[in-house]
């Protein structure tokens, strides 16, 4: 803000107001022959007074101006002999009742208040015929205060704006039109295209004001071009002039030819006519950190004073600091939505559906500006119907920790491919932590659940313990080894193998569903233990609660003061695959194993009614055990799966994987895949770390 030939310092009561450490604030008074220090060229009783909205600060005595006169009747000074900026008289008697300004506050406007309006503000009453008081540099000074943090109060983009708008509108114009920069340049970018300037925002002075008596209507004058003025779009031309006004940055008023050929430009053909001539309107580029991003104009109606060469300073302040704002807003926005994509592309977009367990999950970020975190949650399909259900916590809320959960989560999704146990699966991560770095901590539990077996395998990594939710409506806390933190190096990871009965539902989470600053762990632990048990109530002994009301409910036991951390959710709805479901067999590799498979696997379609597709089954089987058996040197397995669909799985002792070839018409062989992949509605291999599965699955009908 550049400095105002002013004194900060009032004369305080009993003080000699003529000595210097005691001047007022230097004020504008025209050449009136009955301006005083409040002095106005419009008088209160002016036409259309009613019609201007102005914030209005507590008013001080009248002092002796020009044109005043002594009890004898004598003038005190020359009328017309004051300069419009010079100092008014100063009454040497010391004001004792003097009331206290209001702070942050524009005098109002000529007209705008009554005598007896005044003498209510201020007590004490006015000389009929006297003039309103007119703004003084101090007032600008505490105006463009309030309005800068008014302005710096908005985060986002269309927050900056409004409080532009709000801040200037009635209290220094009565309308505004701010024009921004599309697309908005972010950063260094270079904006490639022409300059287009796109009207963001406008705004206006209300038709009713809230008095000390209520709501009144105000009267305004007649419509006028001010209330369609502005087009949506604008090209900036190069070497135009409006150009020319927005390459010199600094306000200007709209008087000169020039200024009106840029009006032309940015308010559309017949635009400019809608502006008030005089300096009623002021043109402000908006020039952000690298460049012009806009421009804002200050429009005052015809029967309002004109703008004064003082106020081109206070539209730089406001052009400037709103710059500044939006150049950040659009940098904190970009920021945001990176954060927003990083996060979402490290979470699973959807949850897969493995045979024989339902899922659902959360997540929410610790706030609404910190999106960004370390918590994750994954669900894997691993062979034989399997699923790896993973549920992880990387240390910090930042865009440092959620790459390493990105990385942690690659790693462990790689490692499940392989088939490995889930303390080993534990270990490499530690590993892999050790190697992102010395200070890469984090917790992860690892579970393996198997529909056939009914069992569950679980690892834990310094993560807080699952709940286990039974058919029931009892809820338990699993007793899981804690284990030492991913990160840590040196430490070894235990496994522990518990029953996972039919219609009960497992429960991963991160500590900040549990943990706060109110709370710790196990206070939390105990808290969701009984909420589990609460919501299985209502549902009753024989039926679970719904998957995705249940994480719901959970999620509400969380308080006002209870979101100190990222909060990650899986819930896993146990249904399994019952005995009777599954066929299973061993098969010794010699040439006799297809045609044996081939029986075996007729058998036990027609135990099940699925004579339909015998055909089909017989043939896949037959390739898929053939190239077993040339490979292979230990018994093969043979299983079959009915669920929703039918499941057959062949393994063997070899880690090689089958490839899909197209086999030519002199090859004996090289065709079993091609009809796997023809007549199978899915299929696959995976490796193990005894050697490999090949499964295919076909509709049951």
């Amino acid at each position: 803000m550049t400095e105002q030939p002013t004194s900060f310092e009032r004369p305080q009561t009993g003080v000699d107001p003529a000595d210097p450490r005691g001047a007022l604030l230097r004020a504008s008074a025209p050449s009136h022959p009955h301006s005083a220090e409040h002095g106005s060229d419009m008088p209160s009783h002016a036409p259309g007074a009613g019609a201007l909205a102005a914030q209005a600060r507590a008013g001080e005595p009248p002092p002796a101006g020009p044109g005043t006169t002594t009890s004898s009747g004598e003038d005190t000074r020359a009328v017309g002999t004051e300069s419009e900026h010079s100092q008014p008289a100063i009454s040497a008697e010391p004001d004792t009742h003097r009331p206290r300004p209001v702070p942050e506050a524009i005098p109002v406007q000529p007209g705008t208040e009554s005598a007896g309006a005044e003498e209510r503000r201020t007590g004490q009453s006015l000389t009929p015929g006297r003039p309103t008081p007119m703004r003084r540099d101090g007032d600008r000074l505490r105006f463009v205060g309030a309005a800068t943090r008014r302005i710096a109060r908005g985060i986002d983009l269309d927050e900056i704006v409004m409080g532009l708008c709000r801040a200037t509108v009635p209290t220094f114009s009565d309308a505004i039109l701010v024009y921004l920069r599309d697309p908005l340049p972010v950063g260094d970018e270079r904006p490639t295209g022409p300059l287009v300037l796109r009207l963001r925002r406008t705004d206006r002075i209300p038709q009713e004001r809230d008095l000390e008596v209520g709501i009144l209507p105000v009267p305004v004058p007649d419509q006028s071009e001010l209330d369609t003025i502005g087009t949506e779009l604008c090209e900036v031309r190069p070497g135009s002039a409006l150009a020319e006004v927005l390459r010199g940055v600094r306000p200007v008023f709209t008087d000169t030819s020039d200024v009106r050929a840029a009006l032309t430009e940015l308010l559309g053909e017949g635009g400019e006519f809608a502006v008030p001539a005089g300096q009623r309107a002021i043109l402000a580029p908006l020039r952000g950190r690298r460049r012009v991003i806009g421009a804002a104009l200050f429009l005052r109606r015809p029967e309002r004073i004109a703008f004064e060469p003082d106020d081109l300073l206070v539209a730089a302040q406001l052009a400037t600091h709103s710059a500044l704002g939006i150049d950040k807003a659009v940098l904190y926005g970009r920021e945001a939505y990176i954060a927003d994509e990083l996060q979402r592309t490290m979470l699973p977009e959807t949850l897969p559906r493995p045979t024989g367990v339902r899922l659902a999950s959360r997540y929410l970020p610790a706030a609404e500006t910190a999106r960004v975190g370390g918590d994750w949650y994954d669900a894997i399909p691993l062979p034989g119907s399997r699923v790896a259900l993973v549920v992880g916590d990387v240390m910090g809320h930042s865009m440092t920790s959620a790459a390493i959960m990105g990385q942690l989560r690659t790693t462990a999704q790689t490692l499940a491919g392989l088939d490995l146990p889930p303390q080993e699966v534990l270990h490499h991560l530690d590993e892999q932590a050790q190697r992102l770095g010395t200070d890469r901590m984090a917790t992860c539990l690892y579970a393996v659940y198997d529909p056939v077996s009914h069992r569950i395998t679980i690892a834990n990594a310094g993560h807080p313990p699952p709940v286990l939710l039974h058919l029931g409506g009892r809820a338990e806390v699993l007793r899981v080894p804690p284990g030492a933190p991913i990160g840590v190096g040196g430490v070894d990871f235990e496994a522990v193998e518990l029953d996972a009965p039919a219609g009960a539902t497992l429960l991963l989470y991160t500590d900040g569903l549990v943990e706060s600053r109110l709370r710790d762990v196990w206070t939390g632990i105990e808290q969701l233990r009984e909420k589990l048990a609460a919501t299985a109530q209502l549902t009753g002994p024989d039926h679970p609660p719904p998957l995705e009301a249940l994480c719901d409910e959970v999620l509400d036991m969380l308080g006002p003061g209870d979101r100190d951390d990222d909060i990650a959710l899986l819930a896993a709805r146990f249904d399994g695959i019952a005995p009777s479901d599954v066929a299973y067999w061993f098969l010794e590799p010699e040439d006799a194993a297809p045609g044996r498979a081939r029986r075996l696997a007729r058998r036990a379609l027609s135990r099940w009614g699925m004579e339909d597709i015998t055909d089909s089954v017989e043939l896949l089987v037959s390739e898929v055990v053939t190239n077993a058996v040339r490979y292979a040197t230990r018994p093969i397995t043979l299983r079959l799966l009915r669920t929703d669909v039918l499941r057959c799985e062949v393994g063997d002792d070899v880690p090689q994987l089958p490839r899909l070839r197209q086999a030519r018409a002199t090859d004996e062989g090289g065709r079993g895949l091609y009809l796997v992949n023809r007549l199978a509605r899915r299929w696959g291999a995976t490796r193990l770390s005894t050697g490999k599965v090949v499964w295919f699955e076909l509709n049951s009908s």
